[in-house]
């Protein structure tokens, strides 16, 4: 009979997971994710962050050994507060916008938006949301379900035909996350409409 061998790595990966697990049942913070969430529901908000492309834009790039790459210590953290954007420049033909190096501020006919902060830091972050802004926000396209309008390129079509698990389980991911401090600079009107509100 084979015997199956525990292996350090194994062991290792093992509590690792389990340490994962018990710490989302055990917190109480406003920060984390509700209690009595399961964890195969905080692994499918995990896979649907990937599969989806959050990290594409929510998380800043870097130059990595390969090109662009998303820089994973700063996962879903938004546009850097820290990197300031010279004026958009788009002329007229065929280039309709433009992306930062860092994928995170994009410049088009809607004018300048920033990636937003998806940690749950209460000043800069989603910390103060609540679920159902969350939810009003993915179905309405509309900042906490009421604000202003999610500018592009977020995906706003194909995030309002998510089903209300998938936004759930997205939501207890999110909520899972350590909080990080990052405020990202509000968006920029275009320059007809910032012309129009100076006068």
């Amino acid at each position: 009979m084979k015997m199956f061998r525990l292996t350090t790595p194994l062991l290792v990966a093992g509590l690792t997971v389990l340490s994962g697990a018990l710490a989302f049942a055990v917190s109480d913070t406003p920060a984390q994710a509700p209690q009595t969430a399961a964890p195969e529901k905080f692994a499918r908000g995990a896979y649907l962050v990937r599969t989806m492309g959050c990290n594409d834009c929510h998380t800043p790039w870097k130059l990595g050994p390969r090109g662009p790459e998303p820089d994973m210590t700063r996962a879903l953290t938004g546009h850097p507060a820290d990197m300031q954007m010279p004026p958009a420049k788009l002329e007229p033909g065929p280039w309709a916008w433009m992306a930062a190096a860092t994928n995170t501020a994009f410049a088009g006919p809607w004018g300048v938006s920033f990636t937003a902060n998806l940690t749950p830091d209460m000043e800069t972050g989603l910390g103060e949301w609540t679920e159902e802004m969350f939810v009003q926000t993915m179905r309405t396209g509309k900042h906490q379900g009421k604000g202003r309008p999610v500018l592009p390129p977020m995906p706003v079509q194909m995030v309002g035909a998510l089903t209300d698990a998938d936004i759930h389980e997205l939501w207890l991911y999110l909520r899972s996350l350590p909080p990080v401090r990052n405020r990202v600079p509000s968006p920029i009107d275009p320059p007809e409409i910032a012309e129009g509100a100076q006068q």
